[in-house]
């Protein structure tokens, strides 16, 4: 597992941080879509916070094993191809930290 950004929880529900792989260090930010009408549409929008475009979407999942809620994030663009993952918390005792982790193709 590869952390490949470090986040900050926001007030309104919403996350900001870099985005970092070899080659890639972007500034994004995961926010609520407030516009959802349908299940199958994204909890989250992920944008960068370079230039706005969006750059992929989150969905709320809840755990197999243990039931707790996290977010499960597809990201795209050009320089990278897509990259799935899941928000978890950080190294740390701090609640307002959240990573995300790559899950490599299986």
């Amino acid at each position: 597992m590869a952390t490949i950004a470090n986040l900050t929880v926001k007030s309104d529900d919403s996350f900001e941080g870099n985005l970092a792989t070899l080659t890639v260090s972007a500034p994004i930010a995961i926010i609520p879509n407030n516009r959802k009408t349908k299940d199958s549409e994204p909890d989250y929008r992920i944008v960068s916070r370079k230039n706005g475009f969006e750059l992929g979407a989150g969905w709320k999942r809840f755990s197999q094993n243990t039931g707790a809620e996290y977010v499960s994030v597809s990201l795209s663009a050009p320089e990278f191809g897509t990259i799935y993952g899941n928000i978890a918390n950080a190294p740390g005792d701090d609640p307002s930290k959240k990573v995300i982790i790559w899950n490599p193709p299986g």
